[in-house]
Parts: C-alpha cells; structure tokens; sequence
C-alpha cells in the first residue's frame, strides 16, 4: 500500500504563523532551539543511573539479591531516560547543532539494547509523518491479539486487551532487545525503505553486534562476577526491563490511543483530508501538564503534541512553548488535547482499548 499523502495548501498560514512565533520566542529570550546546560547534567545523570548500577554489578560485590534487583531496577529508569530523553532527543536532531553529537548519543539507544537505524524509520519517519494512520503507523500495526486502531481487524480475543496490555507493555523492550528489531528491518527493506546497496545486510549485522555488547555487559557480566544463581540475575536483568517496558509503552501509547483522538484514512486518490499540522493535533494528546517530576523523568513526552509538531525542538523548551502552541491553535480551530493526570489519561486509555476490544467497528465522531 503507498503512503497516505497530505495536502501542502490547506492550513499552510496555521504553520507559518507557528514556526515563526516560536522562531520569536527564542530570539527575543536569547536562548538556542536545541540542549542547554540542564539538559547536559540529565544526560550525564540518566546515563549515570543506567551504567553505574552496572558497573557495581560487575565488581563483584553484590553479594544479596535484595541489592541487586535494586540496583538492576535502577538501571531500568535509568534506561527509560535515555530512551525517552537522550536518545529521543538526538535522533530527532533535537539534541545538538552539530550533526555529529546528536548521531553519537543517538547510538545510546544501542547501548541499551535496541537499534538506532530502525528506530529512525519506525519513529522518526512512520509514526511522525503517519500517525494514527492504519498500516501507515508502525506504532498501531499489531498483532492479532491487539488492536490499537478502530480500522484495525477485530478478532474475539482483544476482548481482554485492556486488562492482559499491561504485561505485553512490560515486556515489550525484551522483544526489542531480541527480535522487533530483525523483524521490522526485514519489513522496511521489503518497504523500499533501506535504498542503500547492502543496507540490509550491513543494518543486520551491526544490529547483532550492539545486542551481542549489550547482552555481555548487561546480562553476561554480572552472572560471572555476582556470587549468586544464574536464574536470580536472569530475573534481576527482566525487572529492569519491565521497568523500563511500562514506562516508555505507557508513554508512548496514552499520547494517541485515546478517546479523543482521531484515527483518520486517506481517500482512494491516498489523500488524506487535513494538511499535516492539523492531522497532529487531531490524532495527539498531552497529559499531566503540570508535573515537573514527570516532565523531568520522560523526556518532556507528557508535552507530546508540542513534540509533535515541533520535533526539531529540545524537549527542555516545551513546557515554555506549550502557551504558544495552544494559542495558535486555538486561533485557527484545530483540537489542542489534554489530560490533566497520568491517572487520567491512563484511565481514559484503558477505556479506549476496552471499547476497540469490544467492538468491531467504533464511531469516535
């Protein structure tokens, strides 16, 4: 199927009025689009919290398992702020001026089990440009069992997926450190999406070298050096991706699989109705607006619609942003959506994937 396309006409002065408000803000408070220096100290700190619990692992001196699944866990939120944050960051080009910095942090998404090179094709180019657009949005194609989308295919066993969702969210970065990302390099080179001459072959093999360094030093290690059972540190390493599961899938999900959310399709020229800023506020939300902690913790992805629709922008710079966004917004009628509590939008999540479980069809208007 090709990909939907957007118009480039309509709504074109929403845009332009956009940038350059937001082009102003930083002129006139004097201040760079990209990282400042708190921005650098939680890059330092998150990186901290993932490596050194490990690098205690790996001394030897853990000698209780109380301590280290503490530690294991750690290195779980650790993990989550520097994918929600770091590497978000700077593989959106968000991070740094320089192209170089933000490819060398992007590669701390490597480091953490996962592949930077499809996360660029899945995040990046998928779910930015298509979001919430069935078999065009990598982050709404699931399995049988899952339905995420109500343009997806009904099967009677989604009927419980509000309640079983939360384990396949906690292990859904052991998927990723294990086969999402040979299964979804495999579908974007059948995509046309690996253009290059070997591409494939040469994403496959640096893919199985950062897992196989990521699986030494995170897994292998610590079973040398800890004087304890094997099975105790197994389960030590798959706390921390629980952890780390729930967090970033939670995240991610409760920003667009929403009730107020739209799910648009393209017409049968592949046009899609809206121009593209408006398709994004129709199909994202934020939530919690108001928690600094939360702000802090993922990567300012609680301001999602700003990402959105600013993705070359630090997250640092959203919460000051936010005013801008929803005055213009409003200005030009298009949806801003917002929950005011992560238990809010958890709750109203839960709803939506109860009633796409329930319902083979579902009108949202």
């Amino acid at each position: 199927m090709e990909n939907p396309k957007f118009s480039r006409v309509t709504d074109n002065d929403f845009s332009k009025t956009l940038r350059s408000r937001v082009n102003l803000y930083f002129k006139e408070n004097n201040l760079s689009r990209k990282a400042n220096a708190n921005m650098v100290l939680k890059t330092i700190l998150m990186l901290s919290l993932f490596f050194v619990p490990l690098i205690i692992l790996s001394t030897g001196l853990v000698t209780s398992a109380w301590l280290l699944f503490t530690l294991y866990i750690i290195c779980g939120f650790g993990m989550s702020g520097i994918g929600m944050g770091v590497m978000h960051d700077a593989i959106h080009g968000a991070y740094s001026k320089n192209k170089r910095i933000n490819t060398l942090l992007g590669y701390t998404f490597n480091l953490i089990g996962a592949s930077d090179k499809v996360w660029r094709i899945q995040h990046n180019v998928l779910h930015h440009t298509y979001t919430n657009i069935d078999h065009a949005d990598d982050d709404i194609n699931t399995p049988f069992f899952l339905r995420f989308s109500p343009n997806g295919k009904h099967h009677w066993s989604q009927r419980f997926q509000y309640i079983y969702i939360w384990f396949f969210y906690g292990i859904s970065t052991l998927f990723w450190i294990t086969a999402k990302d040979f299964v979804r390099l495999t579908r974007y080179n059948r995509m046309g999406l690996l253009p290059e001459k070997n591409e494939f072959t040469k994403g496959i093999l640096s893919i199985t070298a950062w897992k196989l360094f990521y699986y030494s030093y995170a897994l292998i290690l610590p079973m040398i050096m800890v004087p304890l059972s094997w099975w105790i540190i197994l389960l030590g390493f798959l706390s921390m991706h629980v952890v780390t599961g729930l967090m970033v899938s939670s995240v991610f999900q409760i920003a667009h699989i929403m009730p107020e959310t739209d799910f648009p399709l393209p017409n049968e020229k592949g046009m899609m109705k809206n121009e593209w800023y408006r398709h994004q506020f129709e199909t994202t939300s934020n939530f919690s607006p108001k928690s600094k902690l939360l702000f802090w913790l993922i990567g300012g992805l609680n301001y999602q619609v700003e990402h959105h629709v600013l993705p070359d922008v630090c997250h640092v710079h959203y919460k000051s942003l936010t005013k801008i966004v929803s005055d213009t917004a409003k200005e030009f009628g298009m949806p801003y959506h917002v929950k005011t509590s992560v238990y809010q939008a958890l709750k109203d999540h839960t709803k939506m994937l109860r009633a796409l479980g329930r319902k083979p069809a579902i009108n949202l208007t």
